[in-house]
């Protein structure tokens, strides 16, 4: 008996891989035949196709939403717990608060794929939502397109607007994008809020993570405009002497 329920399994393992596949192969020929219909460029359409493989080589064929929506919500909660947890404990901003409020958070994160150049936010922009990197790698750039950091897996960025500390309220500070494929989790300002509201001694906690966090972040280019500030000084100083010295 055991032997028939094991291949009774087996079988409707490799059935469900092969309906998955067939589902997903179905709704790439339809986005080919759209694009072909609608005349998108090449370089977009390979783009698509190549992200459509991403999610089947990582396994993100469907939406997390689709596949558990069929659990009773106490399961859909213990299986969002069991994925994700792990991945907010890495995050600095969220280390010090307590256990219920990262599991009120859990239940809200929001799987999203970027593909390689996407950017996932702008300078200027205003904040609605805060990402945390579950894998892969992304880069933080001037607007003259210069990388000033690389972020990867367990980092975050979007919490300063989201907050709204800083000199820049609301506003995104910085332009970030992807390298390669990269899987975020992305935490809403609505859903971030609701969950303080649950637990409104956390607002003061994340407030003064954020703002150690961005005082880090600003020490290098206060070090730098220092140095150029004294290289200027410097200079002029040089001047002057070379001046008076001629006059001499």
């Amino acid at each position: 008996v055991v032997s028939t329920q094991s291949t009774g399994s087996i079988g409707n393992v490799i059935t469900n891989l092969r309906a998955n596949r067939n589902l997903f192969q179905d709704r790439l020929d339809n986005l080919k035949e759209y694009m072909g219909y609608r005349k998108v460029g090449k370089d977009l359409s390979n783009r698509i196709i190549r992200w459509f493989d991403y999610l089947w080589a990582q396994n993100h064929t469907f939406e997390e939403e689709d596949v558990l929506k069929y659990l009773p919500d106490k399961l859909q909660a213990e299986m969002a717990i069991h994925v994700h947890l792990a991945t907010l404990k890495q995050v600095e901003l969220f280390q010090n608060c307590e256990s219920g409020f990262l599991i009120a958070l859990v239940l809200k994160l929001k799987h999203q794929v970027y593909s390689p150049g996407d950017y996932v936010c702008r300078k200027g922009d205003i904040g609605r939502e805060m990402f945390i990197v579950k894998q892969g790698m992304l880069q933080v750039t001037a607007d003259d397109g210069r990388a000033l950091a690389t972020l990867s897996d367990g980092s975050y960025f979007g919490e300063i607007s989201l907050l709204n500390v800083g000199k820049n309220g609301n506003r995104r500070t910085a332009n970030v994008r992807s390298v390669g494929y990269s899987d975020l989790f992305c935490l809403r300002k609505e859903d971030l809020l609701h969950a303080l509201n649950d637990y409104p001694e956390m607002r003061e906690v994340l407030k003064e993570a954020a703002r150690q966090k961005l005082a880090r972040d600003a020490k290098p280019q206060q070090d730098e405009e220092s140095q150029e500030t004294e290289r200027r000084i410097s200079f002029t100083n040089s001047v002057e002497l070379a001046d008076t010295l001629g006059k001499r």
